[in-house]
């Protein structure tokens, strides 16, 4: 599916909105203490705000794996990112599906706190750059 340039905007601005506002919701339960709910939205917080960057780049994933793929591929394994950003995000995602899934193991504070702010850093840097791609896209009718 082809998107026009305010179609690309509206959803990079949505998808920003998401993210920034799961980061919110993490921070928001710390206090209480809820392990698995923080590390889902910390995950979901950098899957939108990735979401938002491959989308703002012209990309598009159908699946989280996707997601993953091509942020390793474009940003990653390219040096736009670092091999950090993507560890992170990668352990971000597997502490989601832990908290989520895993029968045999809970996530305590040990697990999550140490990646509340990084992820706080990353997740305004990938937003950042969506920003600034979609200052770099011209509106429909100049093309």
């Amino acid at each position: 599916m082809s998107l026009s340039n305010e179609e690309r905007k509206a959803i990079v601005e949505f998808r920003i909105e998401k993210a920034l506002r799961a980061y919110e919701q993490a921070k928001g339960v710390l206090p209480l203490g809820y392990w698995e709910t923080i590390a889902n939205r910390l995950y979901y917080a950098a899957y939108n705000a990735v979401s938002a960057l491959l989308i703002a780049n012209g990309d598009n994933a159908q699946t989280h794996a996707g997601v993953t793929h091509l942020f390793g591929m474009r940003f990653v394994n390219t040096g736009i990112c670092s091999k950090d950003d993507g560890r992170l995000y990668h352990k971000l995602f597997t502490m989601r599906q832990t908290g989520d899934y895993d029968d045999t193991y809970g996530l305590s504070d040990i697990d999550v706190l140490p990646l509340v702010e990084p992820a706080g850093e990353f997740i305004k840097k990938i937003v950042d750059m969506a920003k600034e791609k979609l200052l770099d896209l011209p509106d429909s009718h100049d093309e």
